[in-house]
């Protein structure tokens, strides 16, 4: 997910927006802030994934908030703390982007070095790796074994030959004149046979998968994970207001320095303006959004995004543009906005009502219509 804040006065800070949803074209999107910016001081716009409020006031006080920024997972990572030695917020903040790296090392799929990427280099053979790795795959396994094989963290094949993000890279560059391709039906049915949650065995520290020919991708599970790390690592150090952002994986440390709740920002699907669809105020709470006009091209006239269906090889059908989910802790949301988006709303409710009663989802329909399933508790 990508947030921003609107640029206002620092004396105006308790009425900012964070607006969430993804992207991952960080410099292009510089560069547009810039232009922008130029023509309407305050008319940030768009950024899904980026928190970027304006500090504009000219001396630092217990209220001012310290923002520290970090480019990890190829995602803008931000995390704000408002109250405080603004001395020691900055070191904390430091601490924070060096969680985010530690993670990155650990989880990243695209480092070379990483657990994930020895395991899936390993040909089958049984990897060591971090305790953190190992739960973090048994958090992604517990919520695969409850998609009906619509998820799985074992679908780095499939994930690569689709290529998505570049792809969306290229026509947010050039449109309907990219040249993208479309895999093979073939290529799609050998991707989808290295898939399944049994290829993974775990013994103690070790991962060997069964499948030499699997591949782990932890992009549906990972940020949550890191957020809620970084939140546990402020709340040791007593911070008590905070907002993390994760590529648009939003959590909140209580509320603002005046008691304030924060205001979320849902922006609406496919809206190049970043106009919301509609606000949520939470306290202490994760807000996360997957939606199909995140990472996205066109081809022939067709919609294909980054959300696969792990029954079909392709880019999840759904009457549904995005889903947010509010939830506790950062992880649950990363992983239950994905299966909301591919299971629908009815089978949301069934889950809410039956194993998490505090989650609360929101559905934007491709309509626009916007529903909600879950009641939102303290």
């Amino acid at each position: 997910m990508v947030a921003l804040t609107y640029g206002l006065p620092q004396h105006n800070l308790r009425y900012s927006t964070i607006f969430t949803g993804k992207n991952h074209f960080f410099e292009k999107y510089m560069k547009y802030i810039e232009k922008k910016l130029l023509k309407k001081a305050l008319s940030l716009l768009l950024l899904p994934g980026l928190l970027l409020p304006l500090l504009t006031s000219c001396g630092l006080s217990q209220n001012t908030p310290v923002q520290k920024t970090g480019f990890f997972f190829d995602t803008v990572i931000t995390v704000t703390l408002y109250g405080g030695d603004t001395k020691e917020n900055e070191s904390l903040l430091s601490d924070c982007m060096d969680l985010a790296e530690k993670y990155e090392n650990l989880f990243s799929d695209t480092k070379a070095d990483s657990d994930i990427s020895k395991i899936n280099s390993a040909a089958g053979d049984s990897v060591q790796v971090d305790p953190e790795t190992v739960k973090l795959i048994n958090i992604g396994l517990a919520y695969g074994a409850l998609s009906e094989g619509k998820f799985s963290i074992t679908c780095g094949a499939l994930t690569e030959l689709w290529d998505i993000s570049s792809k969306a890279d290229a026509y947010a560059e050039k449109g309907d004149a990219a040249d993208i391709s479309i895999p093979s039906e073939k290529e799609i049915a050998a991707a989808l046979a290295t898939v399944g949650d049994k290829n993974v065995k775990i013994s103690n520290d070790t991962v060997k998968l069964l499948n030499p020919a699997t591949r782990l991708d932890l992009g549906a599970v990972a940020k949550g994970y890191i957020a809620d790390r970084m939140k546990e690592y402020l709340v040791e150090n007593n911070v008590k207001n905070a907002i993390i952002n994760l590529g648009g994986n939003v959590l909140t440390l209580g509320t603002r320095p005046n008691g304030d709740e924060y205001i979320i920002g849902i922006q609406k699907p496919f809206s190049e303006d970043g106009e919301a669809a509609f606000t949520l105020n939470v306290t202490d709470k994760s807000v996360v959004t997957s939606g199909n006009y995140q990472r996205y091209f066109r081809k022939d006239g067709k919609l294909y995004h980054h959300i696969l269906d792990l029954t079909t090889g392709y880019p999840a059908e759904t009457d549904y543009t995005s889903v947010s989910v509010i939830t506790k802790d950062s992880v649950d949301g990363d992983c239950l906005s994905t299966l909301f988006f591919l299971m629908g709303e009815d089978w949301a409710r069934n889950y809410i009502e039956n194993y998490e009663p505090a989650v609360v989802a929101y559905f934007i329909e491709s309509d626009g219509e916007v529903s909600c399933v879950g009641l939102l508790k303290d």
